[in-house]
């Protein structure tokens, strides 16, 4: 039997991205088609979302949705299903999908994924003319009102789909003001501590944990650690409630994309049996940053410049990175006083230090296809996708030690290179003395070419593909929807 399942987000590539998000909601239908269960993915209209489905049905109109007129509109992107909330009041916007040209999260965020969630649980639930789901799948805040609508409104009396809600970073919870309960039409019941009601105001995400019948992280490790208040963020009492209901599954990345051996964006192909070509690579990245060329490693760092992802440690350590011989080729945006902090050590280092600021989807892969060590000092990472890529391409991670990070990559220790399955480098902590001492193992390892090829075998063994996650939420979904 053929399940079939709603999943709700804000991005999905190859249409709309920010981050992680949009890759693992782009790869679910694929990974998921050979356990017998059928995606459809459903999104706002954005305008490139709509452009997309020029030739898309409309399968439901909304005359008032959450006060803007809208309407679903079905059809196909690559093959694959995907729904858009076509409301142009709500989403025919300049700037990103959060917020505007200048970078300020939009005042009527509330509404916007309010009318999203709304119209997914109809959708989900049997309220339009589309046929139900067995499973609403729903992605971080920007979806976590519609299990609470599918548990507190339905849109019809007949039994309601098997909810389940994704927690992709707990950092964005999707937190607003008391005020706005009374426009999202629910019922009074709903504002209560296991509803939406949160410390005073209204809580989405906090909304569709409560509500769901399965709570999922995307890792083993994050799942545990979101019991503890450092990593919980004010839902850690959710979790632990619910614990019963919590699944850590590991994301994987697209080996169609990710693959040295295909990949279109390297000046040379590669695979573990013809590592040697990986230089060729590496010297087009050192000309593409302006670097000298030596013998040292080449460290790069392909991230959101920010104090989560540890990018202010490094800042204070890349002094001595380039003092013990590395070189750093750095691809990131974020917070303007780290990135003027890494074009100020880039003038300190001519040569030695390069940066570029933006994201380059060809470039990430050039530097995991040139670079010796990807550097990921995350204080917390509920699981990470550059590390999956960096393993895929013999760039050695060098991690820190939480969430998908530490179940991804085995710390090359004596016991792990004696049994000859290191494939990167771990440390404890963020900070300058754990960096720097990590930085200085991996100088050691680098200086040894033959173990150093060990590692990257290693890694370029390991299966992080969809197949196993696809496998996983699969027999998840039976359990809710036998």
């Amino acid at each position: 039997m053929t399940r079939s399942v709603l999943s709700v987000a804000s991005e999905t590539v190859p249409l709309v991205k920010t981050g992680g998000l949009a890759d693992v909601v782009g790869a679910l239908p694929g990974a998921l088609a050979p356990h017998d269960v059928a995606v459809t993915t459903m999104v706002p209209g954005y305008p490139a979302v709509l452009r997309a489905l020029v030739d898309g049905m409309v399968i439901h109109v909304y005359p008032s949705l959450m006060g803007a007129p809208a309407r679903l509109v079905a059809g196909t992107v690559a093959g694959l299903p995907l729904i858009a909330l076509d409301a142009p009041d709500l989403f025919s916007r300049d700037g990103g999908p959060y917020a505007g040209p200048q970078g300020y999260d939009w005042d009527d965020n509330w509404r916007r994924f309010a009318a999203l969630s709304r119209a997914a649980a109809d959708l989900a639930g049997g309220g339009t003319r589309y046929p139900p789901f067995d499973v609403l799948h729903a992605h971080d805040w920007q979806a976590g009102l519609a299990p609470a609508y599918l548990r507190f409104a339905p849109p019809r009396r007949a039994p309601a789909p098997a909810r389940v809600t994704t927690i992709h970073n707990m950092a964005f919870q999707g937190r607003f003001g008391a005020d706005i309960f009374p426009q999202l039409g629910l019922p009074d019941r709903a504002w209560a501590i296991d509803g939406v009601e949160y410390y005073g105001g209204t809580g989405y995400l906090k909304a569709g944990l409560e509500a769901s019948d399965a709570i999922t992280t995307v890792s083993p490790s994050y799942a545990a650690e979101i019991t503890d208040p450092r990593f919980g963020m004010g839902l850690e009492g959710v979790i632990l409630a619910h614990q019963d209901r919590v699944h850590g599954i590991l994301n994987g990345i697209d080996g169609t994309l990710w693959n040295p051996e295909t990949d279109a964006h390297l000046p040379a192909r590669f695979s573990a049996r013809t590592l040697a070509r990986r230089i060729e690579n590496k010297r087009a990245l050192e000309t593409e940053f302006g670097l000298v060329t030596d013998h040292g490693p080449l460290f790069v760092v392909v991230t959101r410049l920010t104090w989560q992802k540890g990018m202010d440690a490094l800042l204070e350590v890349v002094d001595h990175l380039v003092g013990a011989g590395g070189r750093l080729a750095l691809l990131g945006a974020g917070d303007a006083g780290i990135e003027a902090g890494f074009r100020a050590a880039a003038a300190r280092h001519p040569g030695r230090v390069g940066v570029r600021f933006g994201y380059d989807e060809a470039l990430s892969h050039r530097m995991q296809g040139g670079g010796d060590a990807l550097l990921i000092p995350s204080r917390f990472e509920p699981c990470g996708l550059t590390q999956l890529y960096a393993l895929a391409y013999g760039c050695v991670p060098v991690v820190a030690r939480t969430g998908g990070l530490a179940d991804t990559v085995i710390d090359a220790n004596v016991a792990a290179l004696a049994a000859d399955v290191a494939t990167g480098v771990q440390f404890d902590g963020v900070g300058y003395h754990p960096l720097r001492i990590a930085i200085n193992r991996t100088l050691a390892l680098h200086r040894q070419p033959e173990l150093w090829r060990r590692i990257q075998r290693n890694s370029m063994k390991c299966d992080f593909t969809w197949a196993r996650s696809g496998r996983a939420y699969a027999d998840l979904y039976a359990k809710l929807a036998p």
